[in-house]
C-alpha cells in the first residue's frame, strides 16, 4: 500500500474532520456481538444520556473480525448520506473464536480509529464485576450461575433489566475493571483471561448523562 494512501478518506472515514455546528447533535455508533445482551444493556443506557447525543446501537449477531467489518461498512452508508459518526465502538467477546480473529479485530478497529469494548471471556463479566472483583477464568455457564447467585434470580442473557438492577453498583465495577487491566502489566486481549475494556465506553458514556 502506498503510505501517501494510508489516511485517505476510503480508508479511514475519519480522516476528514467533520465541523459540527452548535445545532447539530454528537452521533455514536455502539456496534455489538450480541442481538440481545450487549443490546438490551446499552439501549437502556443511552435512555439516561442527554438529548444533545445520539446513540445507535446495533446489535449484528457477528463476531470479531467480521463484526468490525460490519461496522466500517455503516460507517461507509452514514459518510455517503452525511450522517458522520463522532465516535464508533465495537463490542464483542473473545468466546471460542480464534486467537488471531480477536486480536486482528482489535488491531482493525483501531486502525480504523474506532474504540474497542471487548470481553474474554464474555460479557457477563462485566456484570459480574458490579459484585465482586474477579480474576479468575471462567466459561459462561459460569458466568450465568454467578450472576444468578448475585442477583437472587436466574440470569437470563436476553433480560432488558439488568442496567436498572446494575446499575447501583456501576462505580465499583469500574473499579474493577480498571484493576483487573491494571494485572496485565503485558496487555495481550486474547490471553488475558479474564479481562474486559467495557468499563471504557461505559466511563464514555457517563460524561453524557443528563
Amino acid at each position: 500500500m502506498n503510505p501517501k494512501k494510508k489516511h485517505s478518506q476510503k480508508g479511514n472515514p475519519f480522516a476528514r474532520k467533520v465541523n459540527i455546528r452548535d445545532s447539530e447533535k454528537p452521533r455514536m455508533l455502539i456496534v455489538c456481538e450480541g442481538q440481545k445482551t450487549e443490546k438490551n444493556y446499552f439501549d437502556k443506557f443511552k435512555e439516561s444520556l442527554r438529548d444533545n447525543l445520539v446513540v445507535i446501537v446495533d446489535g449484528t449477531g457477528r463476531n470479531t473480525l467480521s463484526l468490525v467489518k460490519h461496522a466500517i461498512h455503516e460507517v461507509g452508508i452514514a459518510i455517503q448520506e452525511r450522517e458522520y459518526f463522532n465516535i464508533v465502538w465495537v463490542v464483542f467477546d473473545r468466546d471460542s473464536f480464534s486467537a488471531h480473529d480477536f486480536n486482528e479485530a482489535i488491531s482493525l478497529a483501531k486502525r480504523k480509529k474506532f474504540r474497542v469494548a471487548y470481553s474474554n471471556e464474555a460479557f457477563e463479566l462485566w456484570y459480574l464485576l458490579h459484585f465482586n472483583y474477579n480474576d479468575a477464568a471462567l466459561s459462561r455457564d459460569q458466568y450465568e450461575g454467578k450472576l444468578t447467585e448475585q442477583l437472587g434470580f436466574k440470569y437470563e442473557k436476553n433480560s432488558k433489566v439488568m442496567f436498572d438492577k446494575l446499575l447501583p453498583y456501576q462505580s465499583a465495577a469500574i473499579k474493577n475493571a480498571e484493576t483487573l487491566i491494571a494485572s496485565y502489566p503485558n496487555s495481550d486481549p486474547e490471553k488475558d483471561n479474564p479481562s474486559t475494556t467495557v468499563h471504557e465506553l461505559v466511563i464514555q458514556l457517563n460524561s453524557y448523562q443528563r
